[in-house]
């Protein structure tokens, strides 16, 4: 025969009530908070890069040629020369913000932009390495999947 426990189990509304308040998310890296309408505007999509060539006007910059499953063509401008080759770009399906409004980039068109993750920002000191890693779907998966 069992001996019924003396100590009360704490409902989850008590225990909710005893629990210090979780503090509300801080800004990261000093970019404001968005709302889930903001994110939603977002046409992330998977693109497949079908050419890489150097920007003719600036060293910093490949000139990439997508398949972003339209069936047409969209070219943007990566600045990530320094850290990719070409041969390391042919093939890999990426993550590119697909509605960002397209602009000129030392002349040339750039109609979206590759999402990728550093180690430390653009304005770190010259002598910490920065690594840039492009972000790449794990398996391979359609161009013009949606993403989110």
């Amino acid at each position: 025969m069992s001996t019924p426990n003396p100590t009360p189990t704490p409902t989850l509304a008590a225990a909710s009530a005893s629990a210090p308040a979780t503090p509300a998310p801080a800004e990261a890296a000093g970019k404001p908070l968005i709302t889930i309408d903001d994110f939603l505007k977002l046409d992330l999509r998977v693109a497949k890069i079908v050419k890489a060539e150097p920007h003719p006007n600036a060293d910093k910059l490949w000139k990439l040629q997508l398949d972003d499953g339209t069936g047409t063509p969209r070219q943007i401008c990566a600045g990530i020369r320094e850290y990719y080759t070409a041969d390391q770009l042919l093939g890999q399906r990426i993550i590119i913000v697909a509605n960002l409004a397209p602009r000129m980039l030392r002349g040339e068109e750039s109609r979206g932009m590759l999402l990728a993750a550093s180690n430390v920002g653009k304005d770190a000191p010259a002598d910490v390495k920065r690594e840039v890693i492009i972000l790449t779907t794990l398996s391979d998966i359609n161009a013009g999947a949606a993403v989110g």
